[in-house]
């Protein structure tokens, strides 16, 4: 299939080493001929991945051996380079499942952050749909749109088709951008910002009737205010559930 080609210049590595007590350590490089993967089991030079097919152990120059593979959506995301915190691709998937996104679907997502849930909302959409990323910092704003880029140019490298360019990041605070939802309809809206309350009367009028807006909240306290402005206000929304996703990892070794 598409994942079978070997490396190429300009699209992103995944290599994994193995520590003492068996804990993984994922290293993620971008190709580029004369680079070196530094680890801390030695130096390992690009050249000496480009041209290897994905899969495949290797040996740095102080012996370390390195699993080299294409990272999965959810590796590169934990691992590009971020501003603020992200969604979290255990969250991102609840999230997924609560709005119902299909393809061809538009999608408002506020704030743009590092752009990890832009990337899956890309995915979810596909080629025929949209997602506006609304983002008020400029430097949210240009990260994002970096990692997305980077995402999308190694995709086309390593798979040799394109990944959706169907994200549109705009720089603007959504409580100024009542205008700007007049000419859309949404599908679904995703929120991840301090005061989401302040944004539900703006994409409200834009949202289908029927359509889920899912909010994204650090702590229980910020939930209690959002629901406290949906009912002073008088918002046309029920709120449905409240969920903290729980994520547990194992660790099965021989006794």
């Amino acid at each position: 299939g598409s994942r079978a080609g070997a490396f190429r210049v300009g699209e992103l590595a995944l290599a994994e080493a193995w520590r003492k007590h068996k804990t993984p350590l994922r290293l993620l490089c971008q190709l580029s001929a004369g680079a070196v993967l530094a680890s801390p089991g030695g130096h390992l030079p690009h050249q000496d991945i480009i041209g290897q097919v994905p899969g495949q152990v290797l040996s740095t120059a102080g012996g370390a051996r390195l699993l080299l593979r294409r990272p999965s959506l959810e590796e590169y995301v934990l691992l590009m380079p971020r501003g603020p915190a992200i969604a979290y691709p255990k969250d991102v998937s609840a999230l997924l499942l609560m709005i119902d996104v299909h393809p061809g679907d538009t999608v408002l997502e506020t704030g743009s952050g590092s752009g990890a849930l832009s990337l899956f909302l890309s995915r979810a959409v596909g080629p025929t749909g949209r997602v506006l990323s609304y983002e008020v910092r400029d430097d949210h704003h240009s990260l994002a749109k970096k990692n997305y880029r980077q995402w999308r140019a190694s995709w086309a490298i390593g798979h040799g088709e394109e990944w959706p360019d169907n994200v549109e990041f705009v720089l603007k605070d959504i409580s100024a951008a009542a205008a700007d939802m007049k000419s859309v309809t949404l599908d679904a809206v995703v929120l991840d910002m301090l005061s989401p309350q302040c944004a539900l009367p703006v994409v409200q009028p834009s949202l289908k009737l029927g359509g889920v807006c899912a909010v994204y909240l650090a702590n229980i306290t910020q939930v209690i205010d959002l629901l406290d402005r949906v009912r002073t206000c008088r918002l046309p929304f029920v709120c449905e559930k409240i969920i903290e996703v729980m994520h547990r990892n194992w660790m099965v070794l021989p006794a």
